[in-house]
């Protein structure tokens, strides 16, 4: 993975340098739709454990975004907040942590702490990459709000009386994160720069590809 430092915060200066103008376009957007903090800021895990504080555009109601799990069409996503992160272009500020080597393009998302730092045995693998903007189980679970919330609306129609939220926090602990700590495991033990590229590529055209012998889907629709 020598590579791999190296590409990272040369092509994240390189973005940064060319998308500063749509930076600024949705920096102003969000201003206006939503308020300030124009950038929203948050403690994550990062590699071996040790946290960090990720930078993403603001897209919930101010005081409203302290929950873990998102469910697309809660009241705390604002309209515009929904596009934001739909086309993940609330992520864009990360390309600054990419080039002070807090993140890396391709690796395990970030989690807020409760997860990755609870992670025991092999599981604990996941820790020794540096956190990604994707990755594959990114792309597998790139619209995991609209999924947490296709999932949340049948439970509740099968007539479960939790809360949204608890039932969400259920699916993401029992059923998604255990999937993605399995894809992140799979890519430090079989690391390739090629699979990098052509997961990155994935990302930005929302393609899916052949990887640890399934389609990991870059929508539901493909």
């Amino acid at each position: 993975m020598l590579l791999k430092p190296l590409f990272d915060r040369t092509i994240a200066l390189v973005g940064l340098l060319l998308l500063w103008p749509v930076l600024l376009v949705i920096a102003l957007l969000v201003r206006v739709k939503i308020g300030k903090p124009v950038i929203f800021v948050q403690e994550r895990i990062g590699k071996d454990g040790k946290p960090f504080k990720i930078h993403k555009f603001h897209t919930m109601t101010d005081g409203l975004d302290d929950s873990p799990i998102s469910i697309a069409g809660e009241e705390r996503i604002t309209p515009l907040g929904a596009k934001l992160r739909h086309y993940k272009l609330d992520e864009l500020p990360e390309l600054w942590d990419v080039l002070i080597g807090k993140m890396s393009f391709v690796g395990p998302r970030p989690d807020v702490p409760g997860y990755a730092d609870q992670l025991q045995g092999d599981d604990r693998d996941v820790l020794k990459l540096r956190p990604g903007i994707t990755g594959p189980a990114t792309l597998k679970y790139r619209l995991e709000d609209e999924m947490i919330a296709e999932y949340v609306a049948q439970k509740q129609k099968e007539g479960d009386t939790r809360s949204a939220q608890e039932i969400a926090v259920e699916y993401n602990d029992t059923v998604i994160y255990p999937d993605k700590v399995r894809l992140n495991c799979y890519y430090y033990r079989h690391y390739s720069f090629v699979k990098d590229i052509q997961m990155i590529f994935c990302t930005v055209l929302g393609k899916g590809m052949e990887y640890a012998g399934e389609r990991i889907l870059g929508r539901i629709d493909n």
